[in-house]
C-alpha cells in the first residue's frame, strides 16, 4: 500500500460526499486477518502522532497546580481540574466515569499522579487514558501541540483497527501521508506486519465506504 493508492480512495471519499453544513472526518478501517486475539499479547493500544494536524478539536484534560493551572488558561485546554475538584471527583465514581468518556487526552501536574492513580486509575486505565505526568518547570504547549495530531489505535476483541485521518476539507496528499502513519504503525504491531491486513476503507462521517484498492 502506498500514498498514491490512498489518495485515489481519499479523492473517491471526497467526489461520494455531497457538501454539509459541518465539516465531515475522514475514518480508516484497517481489517485484519490471521491474528489470534484470544491471545492478550496480540491486542494493542498506542498513540501515533500524525504528519499533520486533523483538524478537528481534541479535547484535552489537563489536573494541574501552579504555574500549569495558569498556562492551561492561556492554551484554552478544554477541562482544568485542580487538587480540590480532583479530589471531589474521586469521591463521585459516576463523576469520574463521566470525565474518563468525555476526554480525548489527560495531563497531569506530575505531582498530582499519585492521587490521581489511587482514585481514578480504574476509570482511566482501562480506556488508556491515564494522563501524561508533566513536571512542574515543564511547558504544556508542546504536549499539546502534539496531541492536535495524535491518534489512538486500539486492537481488542475485533480485528479491525478504526482511526481518524483528517477531515474532509484537508489536502488529499496531507489525508494520504497521515493514512500511511497509522498504517505503518499498526504493521509494526503486527506478528507479520502487512501480510496480517485483509483490507482497508475510507469514509467520511456520513458518506459511503471506499476500499483503498
Amino acid at each position: 500500500m502506498n500514498e498514491q493508492q490512498f489518495s485515489k480512495a481519499i479523492e473517491a471519499v471526497k467526489e461520494k460526499s455531497p457538501k454539509r453544513k459541518f465539516v465531515e472526518s475522514i475514518d480508516m478501517a484497517i481489517n485484519l486477518k490471521d491474528v489470534n486475539l484470544k491471545d492478550p499479547s496480540k491486542r494493542f493500544q498506542i498513540d501515533v502522532i500524525l504528519p499533520h494536524e486533523i483538524e478537528k478539536e481534541i479535547k484535552i484534560c489537563l489536573f494541574g497546580e501552579g504555574s500549569h493551572l495558569i498556562e492551561a488558561q492561556e492554551l484554552k485546554i478544554s477541562k482544568i481540574i485542580d487538587r480540590k475538584e480532583l479530589e471531589n471527583i474521586s469521591r463521585d465514581p459516576k463523576l469520574a466515569k463521566k470525565i474518563a468518556q468525555s476526554y480525548d487526552f489527560f495531563i497531569s501536574s506530575a505531582q498530582l499522579m499519585p492521587v490521581i492513580g489511587k482514585t481514578l486509575g480504574r476509570y482511566l486505565g482501562p480506556r488508556g487514558k491515564m494522563p501524561r505526568p508533566v513536571p512542574p518547570t515543564e511547558q504544556l504547549e508542546p504536549l499539546v501541540k502534539n496531541y492536535s495530531r495524535t491518534v489512538k489505535l486500539r486492537l481488542r476483541q475485533n480485528p479491525v483497527v478504526h482511526s481518524r485521518i483528517g477531515t474532509i476539507n484537508m489536502e488529499t496528499q496531507y489525508l494520504a501521508e497521515n493514512a500511511m502513519a497509522v498504517l505503518r504503525a499498526v504493521e509494526g504491531k503486527l506478528e507479520r506486519g502487512a501480510s496480517n491486513i485483509k483490507s482497508i476503507y475510507l469514509k467520511s462521517t456520513m458518506g459511503p465506504s471506499v476500499k483503498v484498492e
